[in-house]
């Protein structure tokens, strides 16, 4: 008698979360907090100029000067949503390599390649300590997208 009621149950939740996932867009790329970091909903996606030349100097193994490191600190916690602070880090990126025409593969600039180069991006986060979403739960780290071949 008992199973069947676990089955029941179980069987009706599924339904309700089945239903709930329909309605509220589960899956889809524009749900959920990273929603509002969208340019099309006119969210303005931060230059971060000083996280630019940061990573530049960065990847070429120079020494990147106090002034520039809080910069980028700074611009990067003056985003509000925790959310966007990644996506502007990618889109910052991105503008990079399409200002100097790089890629896959390639050197970005002498004595830096690409792949390194995201990295440093990345994890722009971490060493400002400027908390973004993720797993680990400790509020700081690397970008999500550092993982993926595509950035």
């Amino acid at each position: 008698m008992w199973m069947k009621t676990v089955f029941w149950g179980l069987l009706l939740f599924m339904l309700v979360a089945t239903t709930m996932a329909v309605e509220y867009g589960a899956r889809s790329h524009n749900s959920g907090p990273w929603s509002w970091c969208d340019p099309a909903t006119g969210y303005k996606v931060s230059a971060l100029t000083g996280c630019r030349a940061m990573v530049k100097l960065q990847c070429v193994g120079s020494q990147v000067p106090e002034a520039v490191l809080r910069d980028c600190c700074q611009q990067l916690a003056d985003i509000n949503n925790e959310w966007c602070r990644c996506g502007d880090l990618s889109s910052m990126l991105r503008s990079v390599y399409q200002e100097l025409g790089v890629r896959e593969g390639k050197e970005v600039l002498p004595g830096c390649r690409k792949e390194v180069m995201k990295l440093t991006a990345a994890s722009v986060p971490e060493v400002c300590k400027v908390p973004i979403p993720n797993p680990s739960g400790d509020g700081a780290g690397v970008c999500y997208w550092a993982a993926y071949p595509d950035v």
